[in-house]
């Protein structure tokens, strides 16, 4: 609307401008005398414009009539496409005009404008595959949908371009939520073109999301083949997915060979904990304890957690608390400073009934580097040392508002997950989950949650009793009644 009522507005001026010129014209005194074989001829201003405006009309004909009677001249002489190739020649000149300018409306987000010019140079050229894809896109920007699906259908036709419209297709799939569509249209583009990086990712990405995992380790390994991805990350991306079918293998139940998919994730990627726990399980189900005992070893090593230490406690499941404490030295004596490593070896304490030994286990991790879980031991050692009910209930109530203690996040949107899954259950990205503490809330702590550990004792100082509080707080009223 607003670009028609421009040019409205530009005619009206134009016309305007012609007027203001020929009164001028007229208005001036004088002339052009032209003598020419024996002949004179006297022109005012405005009669010597319009000839030299209908001379310049005249040589340009002039020019077209020269080209056709050179094209009809080489016809005569036997080239039967001459007077084809000159019409030709204009017809490429106007489409192509139109498709760069069609281009530079796309470019410069005017969708509608590439629309048209896109419809223009269709017209002019016999170029299917350039008019079809400037129409997709520019029926893409402007949000015309199913003119932008036809627009591609076409592209489908030719070898050239079926690649380009398999893709633009299969994306339009994607926005509308067709996985299953997505999924089959981006096999078909990666079958073609097996070599572009983003048809890889897409195509990885849908497999996982439907639980592919077999296809996805294959299209992994063309990723590494046309070295789009590095082999480090392969290998380690290699075993998460061996983990992922491993599961699904074991969840169906198959034959024991199918199983050792799990020991074969483990293997690619030592340190990845589900493939670690898995395999240590396998092996304890083939009664090999000490292949479970080196593989979670080498796991804590890698990084210490507390599913790592439930499976190195499930090789001898009835063994006395004294001996357990014993075993797990294997583990415990690696990565000492570690918080995780200190509450283990505190948690194999408790159970051993030795408090003393559970709190030097401890140090100072609660003063320096506590979460809800080491509070919560350190209400236990207080509890087994014999503390009245104020000192555990203050460490309990401490718990209530330390850090939480680490969980599986995210490293891409910081979702939280309650266990180890191959992709987030939000954004959907492979193998981004990491153990750690989850990002302290923003959100401020009820008023009530500072006020409890008041009420049920100090855990510093042992405290004193919720009997004693309340007798202070009478106390208190009575002083102040009048």
């Amino acid at each position: 609307m607003l670009w028609s009522l421009i040019k409205i507005i530009l005619f009206f001026a134009l016309i305007a401008a012609a007027s203001y010129g020929a009164v001028q014209l007229l208005a001036l005194e004088g002339g052009v005398r032209i003598a020419f074989a024996g002949q004179e001829y006297n022109l005012t201003p405005l009669s010597t414009v319009i000839a030299l405006v209908l001379l310049v009309i005249a040589v340009w004909l002039l020019i077209k009539l020269a080209g056709i009677l050179l094209a009809t001249f080489r016809f005569l002489n036997g080239d039967e496409t001459a007077i084809s190739r000159y019409f030709d020649r204009n017809r490429e000149r106007k489409g192509f005009q139109a498709l760069a300018d069609g281009m530079l409306a796309l470019a410069s987000g005017e969708g509608r404008l590439a629309m048209a010019k896109a419809a223009r140079a269709e017209r002019y050229l016999d170029r299917p595959d350039l008019t079809n894809l400037l129409s997709a896109q520019a029926a893409e920007l402007a949000g015309d949908k199913p003119k932008a699906e036809t627009a591609y259908k076409k592209l489908l036709g030719d070898d050239r371009t079926r690649f380009v419209g398999v893709r633009g297709i299969m994306k339009q799939q994607l926005v509308a939520g067709e996985t299953d569509k997505a999924l089959k249209l981006a096999k078909t583009a990666f079958a073609l073109k097996p070599t572009h990086v983003e048809t890889q990712d897409t195509l990885l990405k849908l497999q996982t999301g439907q639980g592919d995992w077999s296809g996805a380790r294959e299209t992994l390994n063309a990723k590494l083949k046309h070295g789009s991805m590095p082999r480090d990350v392969h290998k380690r991306r290699d075993a998460v997915l061996a983990l992922s079918e491993a599961k699904v293998v074991i969840s169906e139940d198959s034959d024991i060979g199918a199983k050792e998919r799990a020991i074969e994730a483990n293997r690619l990627s030592p340190d990845l904990i589900p493939a670690a726990v898995m395999a240590a399980e396998r092996y304890i189900e083939k009664d090999q304890a000490r292949y479970a005992t080196r593989v979670l070893a080498k796991a804590w090593e890698a990084q210490p957690h507390p599913d790592l230490a439930a499976a190195f406690a499930a090789i001898v499941p009835d063994e006395t608390p004294a001996k357990r404490v014993k075993r797990f030295r294997k583990l415990t004596k690696q990565h000492t400073d570690n918080p995780e490593t200190k509450m283990l070896l505190a948690e194999l304490h408790l159970a051993a009934e030795d408090f003393p030994e559970a709190r030097r286990a401890l140090g100072d991790l609660v003063e320096t580097d506590g979460d809800a879980r080491a509070m919560t031991i350190m209400a236990a050692v207080e509890r087994g040392e014999g503390k009245s009910d104020a000192v555990v209930q203050g460490w309990l109530a401490k718990a209530l508002s330390a850090p939480r203690a680490a969980q599986w996040v995210c490293e891409n949107c910081q979702h939280i997950h309650s266990e180890w899954t191959p992709t987030c259950e939000n954004c959907e990205a492979l193998d981004t989950l990491s153990w750690k503490r989850p990002p302290q809330s923003e959100v401020s702590m009820p008023t009530g949650m500072a006020m409890l550990p008041l009420l049920v004792g100090q855990p510093e100082d042992g405290g004193h009793d919720v009997v004693d509080a309340i007798e202070v707080s009478d106390a208190s009223k009575e002083d102040a009644a009048p």
